[in-house]
């Protein structure tokens, strides 16, 4: 198997960054906005590319993250979200993918993959988690009232208050409060409260 490990965004940005100037096309999967920020060429490239971006719903807790996407989908980038996990990936051209690893002492391995069958895997397995996406202004949409009352409902979990108090506090029944912290924590990817807590400190919500 052709794959090129590598250590850190700046070493990823020297070996790849040649790519990303000449693709045609390209498809990202990540969690959030961290894993790939720097692996966007300095350079202007030589065409605008067709871009597909995948991401969990946690990327649209964040505003900041929110309003990047809609600027990327304003500028041509057509953008996905699943609830499904994800593999972080990046596609170029049908012919390079490069995989997020683990973080190791606060840097992120990478894996280059050259391998054409590897590659192809890849792509299906992007193609189907692409499909059962939803548009990123139809799930904004659907789930508004969520994004509203995120970061209220990230407080009162933090606080440890009873399920009781924090639906009062927000003016909401206790079978309607305890729905929204589930559906946050499938927003998270999050499989427990804790983790919820533990994923959105890493989204930069609390």
């Amino acid at each position: 198997m052709q794959v090129a490990v590598v250590r850190g965004e700046e070493e990823l940005f020297n070996r790849t960054s040649h790519l990303f100037a000449t693709a045609s096309d390209i498809a990202c999967a990540a969690r959030d906005l961290n894993t790939w920020a720097t692996t966007r060429p300095r350079q202007e490239p030589v065409s605008m590319p067709r871009l597909r971006k995948l991401y969990r719903p946690g990327v649209l807790l964040n505003p900041s993250m929110a309003q990047h996407l809609r600027t990327a989908k304003s500028r041509g980038a057509d953008i996905r979200i699943t609830t499904d996990d994800l593999n972080e990936t990046i596609i170029i051209d049908g012919r390079f993918a490069i995989l997020a690893g683990d973080l190791l002492d606060g840097r992120r391995s990478y894996g280059v993959v050259t391998e054409p069958a590897v590659v192809q895997n890849v792509s299906s397995l992007f193609d189907a988690a692409w499909r059962a996406g939803v548009d990123l202004s139809v799930y904004v949409a659907q789930h508004a009232d969520l994004s509203t009352l995120a970061p209220r409902v990230l407080e009162l979990l933090a606080s440890g208050c009873k399920d009781e108090t924090a639906a009062r506090t927000l003016g909401l029944g206790v079978r309607t409060y305890r729905r929204r912290v589930a559906e946050l924590m499938t927003a998270l990817g999050a499989e427990s409260r804790f983790q919820a807590g533990a994923r959105a400190r890493d989204l930069g919500l609390i």
